[in-house]
């Protein structure tokens, strides 16, 4: 193996877990005011109706699918009954429409953020790179799909990139496996990666919210508009304009 392999086989992916991990924890730490999705929806709401919900559906089916095919061994599969040719129907078919979705959301996001004013000024730098990487790794791995598993002969990317990231997180990492790997599959998961670094320094920290603390937090009192015992009874109109008290203006 030759040393850039090496580098980006090991060495990049633990300097993306690193800085992803300790990224979260400095920025919860050091900004929480800004651990936000920065919504700008009261700038316009028409497109992002369409393309958020679209968006946020596909990614949420596209992370689905890595987790299956990356983290879970398909002997594990095959043990509950799922052969190869149900997975890899169900990942061909369900992973091409799961892209398409969240391609076509993400399309429609930055098309809204791209003509729309308000919403323009609002895009910071980090927002506009990390809508380059995202687009990047969706892209390639949608390309990956189409080039490799509808057109193509198939990569077997179980018997490959699969064991090569859970190498990774078992802290024996197994370069060699990404050698031979079609390079439309490096790219994705380069692309990837690079996401990741930059990921606790974006908006995308919001993945990790939820609201847990409205389940426990006090109750919210309101007055009542209800006439109450001694209240003066509402009138219409405005109430008489009358002359200040001159004892009340005096100075102590």
């Amino acid at each position: 193996m030759t040393a850039i392999e090496i580098v980006l086989w090991v060495a990049v992916p633990y300097v993306s877990i690193v800085v992803f991990v300790v990224g979260h924890i400095w920025r919860y730490r050091y900004d929480k005011f800004g651990w936000t999705t920065r919504s700008s929806q009261t700038y316009e709401n028409t497109l992002l109706r369409w393309g958020s919900p679209m968006f946020h559906l596909g990614i949420l089916m596209v992370l689905a699918g890595h987790v299956v095919g990356l983290f879970i061994p398909r002997e594990w599969l095959y043990a509950i009954g799922i052969t190869e040719e149900m997975y890899h129907f169900g990942a061909t078919a369900l992973g091409t429409a799961a892209a398409v979705l969240t391609l076509a959301g993400l399309a429609i996001l930055i098309y809204r953020r791209r003509t729309v004013g308000p919403v323009f000024l609002a895009t910071t730098l980090m927002d506009k790179v990390m809508y380059v990487f995202l687009a990047a790794a969706l892209g390639f791995g949608t390309l990956a799909t189409v080039v490799h598993q509808l057109f193509g002969p198939g990569f077997h990317y179980r018997e490959t990139i699969s064991p090569w990231i859970r190498s990774i997180f078992g802290f024996q990492p197994q370069p060699e496996l990404m050698v031979g790997v079609p390079i439309l599959f490096q790219l994705h998961v380069l692309a990837a990666l690079a996401l990741f670094t930059l990921w606790p320094f974006t908006r995308l920290v919001h993945v990790f919210s939820a609201p847990v603390g409205y389940l426990f937090r006090p109750y919210v009192v309101y007055r009542s508009r209800d006439d109450v015992q001694g209240s003066r009874a509402p009138k219409r109109g405005w109430d008489p304009i009358s002359t200040p008290d001159p004892q009340r203006l005096r100075r102590p």
